[in-house]
């Protein structure tokens, strides 16, 4: 699985949401994007890639390219 396809699962899964509807996703954007399901994606996350992300990350983690973003200039993930 390609780390794309591992970032859009985490989405998938935990926001239930189908593939398409994935770019401009938004924090609070759908109903289970909340903040008890941005932990949830923040946790899932990290156990795909084995990082452990900065509080700091978290907070500005607030849509699906930000996640992106974050994820490949500050912990290194290709996509």
């Amino acid at each position: 699985m390609t780390n794309l396809e591992k970032y859009n699962q985490a989405f998938i899964d935990n926001f239930n949401v189908s593939a398409d509807k994935l770019s401009g996703l938004q924090y609070q954007g759908t109903e289970l994007w909340d903040s008890v399901g941005h932990m949830t994606l923040v946790a899932a996350l990290e156990d795909a890639f084995n990082i452990m992300m900065e509080t700091d990350d978290i907070i500005d983690f607030s849509s699906y390219e930000k996640g992106k973003e974050i994820l490949s200039t500050k912990y290194n993930v290709k996509f």
